[in-house]
């Protein structure tokens, strides 16, 4: 049986999309045929990221912040409206408010973390499930990180937000089969602004320790993502694909 990448007449989500990872993400969706719905908290950044996706009525936007319920309901209502489906949700958006040893890390501040890059992804989750997917099946690609598999320096906190969504996309998967599959990336140290401070200044030197001898690209991940949203990747569920250049197999995870 073949499998194709086309995912033309598909809905899709994508949040954090106004730059960086999402916004190639969404453009790899794009590119595919799917019909796609960007969010991310300021509107003036989605309205750039519009611009320069250009893909008329296929693309909408709408901004929020995802730890609020309220905002997740709008954007898959939104989704449904326009398109009449929700076929595939990626949950991108993450935020790391302090590089910091985890032992010192602000208690309030590990929390804010965990409620957008945990429970917000979750909650994307649940609502899609809900509005769509449960009954009509479709496709969940997590965001996590390199960082969450093994212990890197001065993201700690980061890393261990990303470590739950890693646990989490193996149990979203046992749990939603057969109609839903979920998986998710690990990227290690990607060329965007968010990722700059542990790059930025010394991007050589961060670079060597990759056999693939450069960082990250955002269309690396986005190709990743494109592939477990798709298809093609049919009979995966519950895995988490590293996307690192080959770092992990030098040792560790750079931060």
């Amino acid at each position: 049986m073949s499998h194709s990448s086309d995912m033309s007449g598909r809905a899709a989500i994508v949040t954090g999309a106004s730059r960086g990872i999402g916004q190639a993400i969404a453009a790899a969706l794009l590119a595919r045929g799917a019909s796609v719905c960007i969010t991310a908290r300021k509107p003036g950044g989605l309205a750039e990221a519009a611009a320069a996706l250009d893909a008329g009525e296929r693309l909408l936007t709408v901004a929020g912040n995802s730890r609020d319920p309220g905002h997740r309901a709008e954007a898959i209502e939104t989704t449904m409206a326009r398109f009449g489906r929700l076929d595939v949700l990626v949950n991108n958006t993450g935020v790391n408010p302090a590089y910091d040893t985890l032992v010192e890390t602000d208690l309030d501040a590990f929390a804010a973390l965990l409620d957008v890059n945990v429970v917000g992804a979750l909650g994307w989750v649940q609502q899609a499930h809900a509005a769509w997917m449960g009954e009509h099946g479709g496709a969940v690609v997590n965001v996590a990180s390199a960082a969450g598999l093994r212990p890197a320096r001065m993201i700690g906190a980061y890393g261990a937000s990303k470590a739950a969504i890693v646990h989490m996309t193996a149990q979203l998967a046992a749990e939603l089969g057969p109609r839903v599959r979920v998986n998710a990336v690990a990227p290690a140290v990607v060329r965007t602004r968010m990722a700059g401070p542990l790059y930025e200044g010394r991007e050589q030197e961060v670079a060597a320790a990759y056999p693939l001898r450069r960082l990250g690209e955002p269309a690396d991940i986005a190709s990743a993502v494109a592939f477990l949203a798709s298809d093609e990747a049919s009979w995966v569920t519950g895995e988490t694909l590293v996307v690192d250049g080959g770092l992990m197999t030098s040792g560790g995870v750079d931060g």
